[in-house]
């Protein structure tokens, strides 16, 4: 498909001072900025006019949706324009204002009028009715052009909580107007030259799409702060517009609001995309992320189908979030544990089969749901962790058990884990890759992995089940990660390949660990025959010299006992 965008970059003046119109779409999250977004802006703002100012201040993107170039749907970016032009009614407030003091009345009624045509839009003159530039969603809309363009008096009772905000953000910005300019003669006119340069200072990179397929793509393509939230925004639009078109009624809106405010408190709109995707694909046919909007699109196209999509979401919103949280109190021990493992590891690309999985066995038996997610644990080590596969092959195996468990075809807990023989890396890749294995520990999460896996090694030596997360133990690199000159009699690049094999590496005691720091392996030799682990005293025991062909030795015999150890 192509991509029918284009990027521009335009400063505010440009945006909304040539005759174009700016709508946000109805079913648009409210506005929601505070007084601390208010103070950054107007911060900004007054820094562009001190001494030796930048020369001007980047607003971030603007995504907007046009097919014809006059008339725009903002899509990302709407609480930006919004609260710029609730700061320019607080502006012309704060002229009006000054006429009314008779302070240069005529000259401001002037620059009232002019700021007013050019940036919020122009009064009819048989209606009075306001012809705005921005127009703003269904819940905020009426206040805006009912009491903020017209610079009415505001009722302070009965308002949406959005409302109140859009209230008080104009009061707020007033306020600062005053402070800034004052009450003199000429105030009005060092208030219409801030506001004059101010909207050529102000600039954006806007974004402009022809629909809203390609504007998901440009939300899940963009790293910029906030559009991932639009892509919530997208799929909400789009489903309550199915719901508008035949219902002329709140009620069935309001209902659905209700859910779906009820979806994203839960969650977060950060995490909406993700728990999208993870529950259509526990359902469906594997979706890739780019794919989704256009999928859902597709398939959901009618008022009874988007109830229930939003129905079904909402019922598995809570199940996400559980499996998302290994500390959730609906977990029992074992459940936690694995989850926990599954969070360390970094493997997201079970949790469409696990929410398939949950709905169909976690009521009925509890304990073939346990026996699938250690399974899945003990897959997502070999597989993940240690045979470094790739990760595309599993996904395609989770989502067909998915569509399986969903579909009723699998039934027992057997079914699911025979359906996984295909990325269960058997015993003999398992020992080549851990016999190799190598993992830098500078990384926190690396760090993490390697001491639960030694410790791990160390229970099914010792039978002792030492807590790997606590101070109370290090990690011990035999071969220093900073090695001394006693570390000589191997060369550089031994070294390097040495430090962080999982065979150099070894659990210890904190103080043991920081007393015998990087010196030679003779000296520590004394420190690890006394270590309360096994693992480590036996390095001791079977070595009288610390070297790449001792290493490797190590790790192959570590790796005999991990094939015991996690598997199925």
């Amino acid at each position: 498909m192509t991509m029918n965008f284009n990027t521009t970059n335009g400063t505010f003046r440009q945006l909304l001072g040539n005759g174009l119109s700016y709508r946000v779409p109805p079913f648009q999250r409210d506005y929601s900025w505070t007084d601390d977004e208010w103070e950054d802006l107007w911060q900004d703002v007054l820094a562009l006019f001190e001494a030796d100012p930048e020369p001007a201040h980047y607003m971030g993107y603007l995504v907007l949706q046009s097919s014809d170039s006059k008339h725009f749907e903002i899509i990302d970016g709407q609480q930006r324009i919004t609260t710029i032009s609730v700061m320019i009614l607080a502006g012309l407030a704060y002229l009006q204002d000054l006429v009314d003091a008779g302070l240069d009345a005529q000259n401001n009624l002037r620059r009232k009028e002019q700021f007013q045509n050019s940036y919020i839009g122009y009064m009819d003159p048989v209606t009075l009715v306001p012809r705005t530039k921005l127009e703003l969603n269904r819940h905020n809309n009426r206040f805006y052009q009912t009491y903020l363009v017209p610079l009415d008096k505001m009722p302070q009772r009965g308002l949406h909580a959005s409302e109140h905000q859009l209230r008080k953000a104009f009061y707020w910005f007033k306020t600062s107007c005053k402070q800034r300019f004052g009450s003199q003669e000429n105030s009005g006119q060092a208030f219409a030259r801030m506001l004059d340069s101010l909207v050529d200072k102000l600039f954006f990179t806007v974004i402009t799409v022809t629909d809203e397929l390609n504007a998901f793509k440009v939300f899940e393509t963009l790293n910029a702060r906030g559009v991932r939230l639009s892509s919530t925004d997208l799929l909400k639009n789009y489903l309550f517009s199915l719901v508008a078109k035949d219902d002329e009624h709140e009620i069935s809106l309001k209902h659905l609001e209700a859910r779906w405010e009820r979806i994203v408190d839960l969650l977060g709109s950060e995490s909406f995309p993700e728990f999208l995707r993870v529950f259509w694909n526990s359902s469906h046919k594997l979706v890739r992320k780019a794919d989704l909007f256009k999928t859902i699109r597709r398939q959901i196209t009618s008022k009874a189908e988007a109830f229930e999509l939003v129905r079904q979401l909402d019922h598995s919103a809570e199940v996400y979030a559980m499996l998302r949280d290994p500390m959730h109190s609906s977990w029992q021990a074992d459940e936690r544990q694995s989850l926990q493992l599954l969070m360390m590891f970094n493997t997201r690309q079970p949790l469409a089969m696990l929410m398939a999985c949950y709905r169909q066995f976690a009521e009925t038996n509890r304990s073939d749901f346990e026996r699938i997610l250690r399974a899945i644990s003990v897959i997502s080590l070999r597989y993940n962790v240690i045979c470094n596969k790739q990760a595309n092959e599993q996904e395609r195996v989770y989502n067909e058990v998915a569509r399986a468990v969903t579909g009723g075809v699998f039934t027992d807990v057997a079914a699911v884990l025979r359906a996984m023989d295909d990325i269960y890396p058997n015993d003999a890749e398992f020992f080549a890759s851990f016999a190799a294995k190598e993992m830098k520990t500078t990384n926190t999460r690396n760090k993490k992995v390697v001491r639960y896996i030694l410790f791990a090694l160390e229970k099914q030596r010792s039978g002792q089940d030492f807590d790997f997360e606590s101070s109370s133990y290090n990690l011990e690199h035999i071969l220093p990660e900073n090695p001394s000159d006693e570390w000589n009699h191997m060369n550089e690049s031994q070294q390097d390949r040495c430090i962080y094999r999982l065979g150099n590496m070894t659990p210890m005691g904190t103080r043991d660990n920081k007393n015998i720091g990087n010196v030679g392996y003779e000296k520590k030799r004394d420190v690890l025959a006394t270590s309360q682990f096994q693992i480590t005293k036996a390095v001791a025991e079977h070595n009288d010299r610390w070297d790449e062909s001792r290493i490797d030795s190590r790790q192959k015999n570590l790796a005999k006992l991990a094939v015991t150890v996690w598997k199925l």
